[in-house]
């Protein structure tokens, strides 16, 4: 079965997931494929002030999450109205670089909401890259790919399949399975609703390839 994940690289919520995105790799690996994908807010979804965002980061980290650490607001620029896609797109272009895994995306998390780093701006975000990517990544070439037609494209289709779930919280799971059964799991960051989901799915194959050992395909009439 897959997993995937649509994130955002400065939601606080995907950073508070992402504690269980690591657990759901862990306990299932080999037996479940799992994906991340962009999904970009929109520039009205973030913070209007540095002041509005630390109250968004009380409410999760605090009173939600119980977190002993609280989130850096410092990457918010009122000048920018919105307009984050940077670190969205270097996290996306990475990938042409084979960083295919969680590393890179959250370096670039970890430096807006932890270290309180402006990596709205493209610079900054290609400087987190480079420097979480090692000899791997080179600069010049990722700010190339990060400002290609390709990766905009790219992260805008994948943005537009997060919509058409019909939902609109992020981190966002859509589970599917090889019997066609699909779970949608929209802002919910705990482990338990979900690997009771997947072992549900896997139990549901693994019981249809047993049925089909024995019994073969279904009649065509």
């Amino acid at each position: 079965m897959k997993v995937t994940y649509y994130l955002e690289i400065l939601s606080s919520w995907c950073v508070w997931g992402e504690p269980m995105w690591a657990e759901l790799k862990r306990r299932y690996e080999g037996r479940a494929e799992f994906e991340w994908k962009i999904a970009l807010m929109n520039p009205q979804d973030f913070p209007a002030s540095r002041e509005q965002c630390d109250w968004f980061y009380r409410r999760s980290g605090g009173t939600c999450m119980r977190s002993p650490v609280k989130l850096h607001s410092g990457w918010f620029e009122v000048s920018r109205k919105g307009d984050y896609r940077a670190p969205n797109l270097v996290a996306e272009a990475a990938r042409d670089f084979g960083f295919n895994g969680d590393e890179i995306r959250l370096a670039l998390a970890n430096a807006a909401m932890r270290d309180g780093k402006t990596i709205g701006n493209m610079d900054t975000a290609i400087a987190v890259a480079v420097a979480a990517g090692g000899k791997k990544l080179n600069a010049g070439k990722l700010r190339s790919a990060s400002e290609s037609q390709s990766v905009r494209e790219r992260v805008e289709a994948s943005t537009k399949e997060f919509f058409a779930h019909q939902i609109n919280q992020r981190p966002a799971f859509i589970l599917t399975d090889r019997i066609g059964d699909k779970a949608v799991f929209s802002g919910l960051v705990h482990f338990e609703p979900l690997a009771a989901t997947i072992d549900a799915m896997l139990a549901d194959a693994t019981a249809y390839a047993a049925h089909e050992a024995h019994h073969g395909k279904p009649p065509t009439k």
